[in-house]
């Protein structure tokens, strides 16, 4: 029987889908999934709550689906979030350590809090603050400085700020549906956790969530979430085009994208066609899949072209060592993988689990789940944090020394390949 005070329940708020995961530790320290739901969305455009009612319906609907949880009641739930507008501030700041001359945890805590404290823009609120190292006597620098001789403490954040409205009206709907709003998290950091390896992170890689209304894009590099944005539109406008090019029903259109549809029009079959329906008096339609296949691949271009733009903006373009990851809906498109690694130049793959819970069958849709998975690991991780032993260790880097990965990096690869072979699915 789950204990209720270990058990988490967790929402991914999607434009096109909602999804909900409940779960537990087990006494080997795995994720056990309790419940799993997914329904479509209402009252959500590009990630963000434009109707209350109908969004409040949508959470009351995916958490009734959960199944039967045996003696547990709902009564907080954690969030993923990601709606556009998303702005990233930096902040450094510094401090002298005490007369002993050694980092100690209270000159960490007071740089963290200063950071807290930063105003953001007007209307926007702070939602998380990522560290992104300390410089001791400006020469060496180290993720967790505690213990470190110095006399100098220098530190660099990454805020996450998003507008205090999107905020309110979520919790608005999840009080409207009779539930308490837990940690609200942006959905990329949760994402990352179910789909990135550490090495991944370590050598350098990016995330490329493609959803149906925003497409986010997370840069990591030497195990550190350092540029993040959200691109404020998805696959809808595929099938906007689709419904407007072809004069033809929403549900139509977004039913040729979803089954006939592929990212690269040279690789498409101009002799198949496609026949959409006429309705209320008006003929059916002929559309090949070529045609079909060159609107997609234009979009997905002015996609992918925009997201380069924040990678070339996080400044370490040349220094990604593993490359792109891609997931969402919108990721699942066929020919996406080389429509990517041709117009970045940059390598790429299609995101799998990182991670293995238990309690789940074998038909079970990962890929519907990353985002909720990422957040149910980080959820139960709050309740039952990973004893300091077994975190990594970050290793100390001299200012123009090479990155930590470069050591090991034929080992990194052996642990990849075992993680892949312990995590791929049938």
């Amino acid at each position: 029987m789950a204990s209720k005070s270990n058990v988490s329940v967790v929402i991914d708020l999607g434009t096109s889908k909602i999804t909900a995961l409940a779960g537990q530790r087990t006494e080997e320290g795995k994720i056990e999934i309790l419940g799993s739901a997914k329904v479509p969305s209402s009252g959500i455009k590009r990630g963000v709550i434009l109707n209350i009612d109908e969004a409040a319906a949508s959470i009351d609907r995916v958490l009734s689906n959960l199944g039967d949880l045996p003696d547990i009641k709902i009564q907080k739930v954690d969030i993923a979030y990601a709606g556009q507008p998303v702005k990233i501030c930096e902040h450094r700041g510094y401090r002298f350590t005490s007369d002993e001359g050694v980092v100690s945890l209270s000159d960490v805590n007071e740089l963290f809090s200063e950071a807290k404290n930063i105003k953001p823009d007007k209307d926007f609120k702070i939602l998380h603050i990522i560290p992104q190292g300390f410089v001791i006597d400006e020469e060496i620098k180290e993720i967790n400085p505690v213990g470190i001789t110095g006399r100098k403490i220098e530190a660099g954040y990454r805020l996450i700020t998003v507008p205090e409205i999107h905020l309110a009206n979520i919790e608005r709907v999840m009080d409207k549906a009779g539930v308490k709003t837990g940690d609200i998290v942006f959905s990329p950091l949760a994402t990352s956790d179910a789909v990135l390896t550490d090495d991944e992170k370590e050598m350098g890689v990016i995330l490329l969530d493609m959803g149906a209304g925003t497409t986010k894009v997370s840069v990591y590099n030497e195990g550190i979430l350092i540029h993040t944005a959200v691109v404020p539109f998805g696959g809808d406008v595929i099938s906007k085009d689709f419904k407007e090019g072809c004069s033809i029903l929403p549900k139509w259109a977004e039913q040729l994208k979803v089954q006939y549809g592929e990212a690269l029009g040279d690789f498409a079959d101009d002799q198949k066609i496609v026949t959409i329906p006429g309705h209320s008096g008006w003929e059916p339609k002929e559309i090949s899949f070529k045609s079909l296949a060159f609107i997609i691949q234009a979009r997905l271009e002015e996609i992918i072209d925009n997201v380069y733009y924040h990678i070339e903006k996080s400044g370490i373009a040349d220094q990604i060592g593993s490359g792109i990851v891609i997931t969402g809906g919108t990721g699942k498109m066929q020919n996406l993988v080389s429509l990517v690694k041709f117009r970045t130049g940059m390598d790429a793959r299609l995101a799998f689990p990182v991670i293995r819970p238990a309690g789940v069958d074998k038909d079970f849709s990962f890929s519907d789940f990353y985002t909720a998975l990422g957040l149910l690991k980080m959820s139960l991780e709050e309740k039952d944090p990973v004893p300091k032993e077994k975190r990594k260790r970050v290793k100390k880097k001299k200012e123009g020394g090479f990155s930590p990965w470069l050591k090991n990096v034929v080992q990194g690869v052996l642990d990849y390949v075992d993680d892949d072979e312990d995590v791929a699915l049938n």
